[in-house]
Parts: structure tokens; sequence; C-alpha cells
């Protein structure tokens, strides 16, 4: 399957008619049964710049399982090329996909957790994700440090982009 590289005016169309950070916020809204996640910030050294991840997905190094932990809308219209959509992991649903997905992967795997949706303060999905991977005893997880969103921090920087999905 081939895919295209998108425009970045048509993305931000996207972004702006699509889903605002106050309908994210509404969206992703703890159900009833989720598990709650202090808002502790992530260490350091869990987190990943976008110009790392495209070196590394460049490089001979190990490659990184990706997965994108936000809004299927959002990814169907932009995605790094390989990652895999698992589900807002702000909802009991995406985090039990996300438990799901890596039943049988091993424990040492190098895994990298992206969303993008809005700026990285107010991220919703991100935390969620990266305590439940270290719960399960996951020890090479890194969170993509998108600062504003998808759009701004990759697609406008030129990084490798995938739609459809």
């Amino acid at each position: 399957m081939s895919f295209q590289p998108i425009r970045r005016r048509r993305f931000v169309a996207f972004l702006a008619g699509s889903v605002s950070v106050t309908a994210a916020r509404v969206f992703y809204a703890q159900p009833q049964g989720a598990q709650q996640v202090p808002a502790a910030p992530i260490p350091a050294s869990a987190l990943l710049e976008p110009k790392e991840l495209v070196q590394t997905l460049a490089s001979a190094q190990e490659k990184p399982l990706i997965l994108q932990v936000g809004v299927r809308v959002l990814y169907a219209q932009a995605h790094i090329p390989g990652s895999e959509y698992l589900g807002a992991a702000g909802t009991a649903a995406g985090l039990e996909a996300l438990r799901k997905r890596l039943a049988t992967t091993p424990k040492a795997q190098f895994i990298v957790l992206y969303c993008g949706c809005c700026p990285w303060e107010n991220c919703p999905n991100i935390r969620p994700a990266l305590h439940q991977l270290h719960a399960l005893g996951f020890t090479h997880v890194e969170a993509l440090r998108l600062a504003r969103n998808f759009g701004t921090d990759w697609v406008d920087k030129g990084y490798p982009v995938a739609s459809g999905g």
C-alpha cells in the first residue's frame, strides 16, 4: 500500500474543523471504571523528541514498535508510517486495547507512544498509556513529545507521514 504525504494546510484545516482542545477534553472525560493516572510529569528519560525518532527510524538501530494512543480521525488523516492505532488511552477501552495488543510482546521491546491531539501538557492519553505499560512491566517505553500537536511538531517539520487506517 502506498501512502502519500499530506499537505500542511489540509491537515490544519482538518484539525481546526474536527477536534478542538475543548472537544477533546469532553471526549476524553474519564469514563466510569477508567484508571485514574496521577498528573506527575513524565521523567526526561522517558521522553523522545520528534527529531530523535526520525533519526532512530532512519538508522540501523533497533526499530521501535510505534503506537498511536489518541484519536482515530487524526490517525486516519496523518500518522507516523508503520505506527499502529490502538485507541485513546485516556479511555478504559483504549487502555484495554493497549493491554491486548501487548499481551504477547516481550517486556524489553522498544515501544514509542504518541498522541498529538493537543498541546503536550493537556494530552489526556500519553500519561495513562505510559503508566499502563510501566505497570505491565515494560522496560523500554518512551513517549514522543509533541509539544503543540502532531501537525506542528511532525507534519510541519517535513517528517514522514502516512494516511488512512
